[in-house]
């Protein structure tokens, strides 16, 4: 039988050093024939990321030693940092940012020259012995990174521009027979979940790009991931009905694959991602992931009989927490009922499609994100990789409830609840639990259902965990993202308080016992939360936003226009800023605070959390500051991971009012008497 303690104050054995031990996480995905590769993070190897090959009988290989690291800055978020062929690995190394060949028998040798430039999202190109990808120049001074589209000779690593002239490239995908490239671009002040092209044009026989044709997309169509077929029909997601569904290009047509009110693709934060993939016939020769297979002339595939053959569409859609994997048997003249397989997870991503199997993602409640692979033909399924070492019984676990609760303008807002849960303990009779409300980074980005150990690290400690969707989050529609538009710091904001009241009218929480946290985009919900409403009594910011004037003039490329349609144009409509700007508003905040910040962060500076310390210690507000050395936007090495979350416990202690169980080297707290 459990016994009785206060919440906050349970012993677990799911400690903060466990939790960053077991924080593996895959990376871009990768098949090339009957072989399987994937990006994996290493917290315990100081946040480097290693490439793991799966040979064809099952033999897992970490193939690339330490101190490399496969990890691109493009963007800052990076993503799609390798690629393979035959057998041979090309990837960008994080401390300089050169694309190395590397034959796993030997070492990893540079193939472009030193200097100011950043590669992502690279595909092979057979025929003509090179790679293409996108190039990010950070050579001129005094202004913006170049985006392009190069070629990269694979003997001589002498770099040919394809294509340039726009402010951002993504997704440069090969036709099977070599002579078409699609690519999406796109341009201030747009994100690529706001508005996006789709471009195709012909490579010549000098391997140039000609005659850029506009296949779909726009200002405010937002398209994502295309791919060719195995016999050359160009495929891709748009949101052009409100929602994100899958269309194929059929002539002059855009034909779509199965109409529906759900998500096939998700905010390209990063580069690489994939929601669909094909299952090909036997006569066609595949395409699998984002490595362009030795494929000539498949476009003139035939099947028996001599009809052009066609490949199903092998895809993810849905929701947060309810994603599905669907086959979609659609030719260019017929379609069927597609067919959804039941598998026991929430959560699924990165699709390839390989020898009539899915590769992909996938996390439940109950297990965190692995590689799995799905029998197409049959739905039975293995795990091909768990990179976490961290384990959980079913029984220990507290999993989430999907709740929608009433917000303003009469909208429904949509998050997570997690009650708090461990075996051995419950709260005394009573007693309501604390509640932390968790608002995801992005704004653009959404809470995941799969098994996160940081939410049972609370959870497991007394804690009641919501973590919130609020307006502007992805999974629920383009009107659902567009209820940011001209109002975060406000929907959003709105949101979160609104989830933590609804839980305490319905009993769940102790209402004057509410925390809130959040990172990067969610660290500026928590701190407009804390400085113009009068509900939580304590927060916690990650690398957030706390002077949206001081982000506009100072940040990467990628994001630096986004708040033109967040907030409004820069500086036309600078009041805007400043009125929803935290930093201007110290006299709001009424409650303990606590910062975390990497100081090599480029996407928010670590001057922001600096800033709103100061302000709040000269107002006399009890805060505390934690900066990590060597960090950027994000945690990825195991110290600091641990070093954070046992810090921000030992902070609500403090500041909530109980003993946390854990032996915790204390956090100076300035202001608390």
């Amino acid at each position: 039988m459990p016994r009785p303690a206060p919440y906050g104050t349970w012993s677990s054995p799911l400690t903060a050093d466990r939790v960053a031990a077991g924080a593996r996480r895959i990376a871009d995905v990768v098949v090339e024939g009957d072989t399987i590769y994937w990006g994996e993070t290493r917290p315990d190897e100081g946040g480097r990321v290693t490439i793991m090959q799966r040979t064809p009988d099952g033999e897992v290989i970490d193939l690339l030693p330490e101190p490399w690291s496969a990890r691109t800055r493009v963007h800052e978020y990076g993503g799609a940092a390798f690629t393979v062929a035959d057998g041979v690995l090309y990837f960008s190394q994080f401390d300089d940012q050169r694309i190395y060949d590397f034959h796993p028998e030997g070492r990893p040798e540079p193939l472009t020259p030193d200097g100011p430039w950043r590669f992502a999202d690279a595909v092979i190109d057979r025929e003509r012995d090179r790679l293409l990808c996108v190039r990010e120049d950070h050579g001129a001074k005094n202004a913006e990174p170049r985006n392009e589209i190069v070629a990269i000779d694979r003997e001589s690593g002498a770099v040919t521009v394809l294509v340039t002239g726009r402010t951002f490239y993504a997704s440069p995908r090969l036709s099977p027979d070599g002579r078409r490239l699609c690519w999406l671009e796109w341009d201030h002040p747009n994100m690529p979940w706001d508005g996006t092209v789709l471009c195709v044009g012909d490579v010549a026989n000098d391997g140039k790009v000609r005659s850029r044709t506009v296949v779909a997309g726009g200002a405010e169509e937002s398209v994502y991931g295309p791919l060719w077929s195995p016999s050359g029909v160009l495929h891709f997601a748009s949101d052009r009905t409100g929602w994100w569904n899958l269309y194929r290009q059929q002539g002059r047509e855009i034909v779509p694959l199965w109409p529906l009110d759900a998500e096939f693709a998700v905010p390209q934060w990063s580069f690489g991602g994939a929601s669909f993939g094909f299952d090909a016939p036997l006569s066609a020769r595949p395409i699998v992931g984002p490595v362009a297979h030795d494929a000539p002339r498949a476009g003139n595939a035939r099947s028996d009989g001599g009809a052009r053959s066609y490949a199903a569409v092998v895809c993810v859609y849905g929701p947060p927490g309810a994603r599905r994997l669907a086959r979609i048997d659609a030719d260019a003249g017929r379609s069927s009922t597609p067919k959804t397989y039941e598998l026991p997870f929430t959560e699924l991503g990165s699709v390839r499609v390989a020898a009539g199997r899915a590769i992909l993602t996938a996390a439940s409640p109950t297990s965190s994100t692995a590689l799995i692979a799905v029998d197409l033909a049959s739905g039975e399924w293995d795990v091909l990789r768990q990179p976490s070492t961290l384990v959980l019984h079913d029984s220990d676990v507290s999993t989430p409830e999907a709740i929608a609760f009433p917000t303003t303008d009469g909208a429904t807002a949509h998050g997570f609840f997690y009650a708090p849960h461990n075996t051995a303990l419950v709260g005394p009779p009573g007693e309501r639990p604390p509640l932390l409300v968790l608002s995801h980074g992005g704004p653009t980005g959404s809470a995941s259902t799969g098994l996160s150990t940081d939410i049972q690290y609370w959870t497991s400690r007394g804690f009641g965990v919501l973590d919130v969707n609020y307006g502007g989050s992805t999974g629920y529609g383009r009107a659902y993202r567009a209820r940011l538009d001209g109002a975060w710091g406000i929907v959003d904001v709105a949101d979160c308080v609104n989830g933590a009241r609804f839980l305490v009218e319905r009993g769940d929480v102790d209402p004057a016992r509410l925390a809130i946290r959040g990172g990067s985009a969610g660290g500026y919900t928590t701190l407009c939360a804390l400085a113009f409403h009068e509900v939580f009594a304590a927060g916690a910011s990650h690398y957030g936003v706390g002077d949206l004037e001081a982000l506009a003039k100072d940040t990467h490329k990628f994001e630096s226009r986004y708040l033109d349609r967040l907030i409004g144009p820069y500086p036309e409509q600078r009041d805007l800023y400043v009125e929803r700007s935290p930093i201007h508003h110290v006299e709001g905040f009424a409650c303990p605070i606590i910062f975390f910040q990497g100081l090599e962060d480029r996407v928010v500076p670590p001057a922001q959390a600096e800033a709103m310390e100061a302000a709040l210690k000269a107002k006399g507000i009890p805060v505390a500051y934690v900066p990590f050395e060597g960090e950027q936007h994000g945690f990825r090495r195991a110290e600091n991971i641990t070093r954070a979350l046992e810090a921000e416990l030992y902070f609500y202690g403090r500041v909530l009012g109980f003993a946390p169980a854990d032996r915790i080297a204390p956090v100076r707290i300035e202001n608390l008497g």
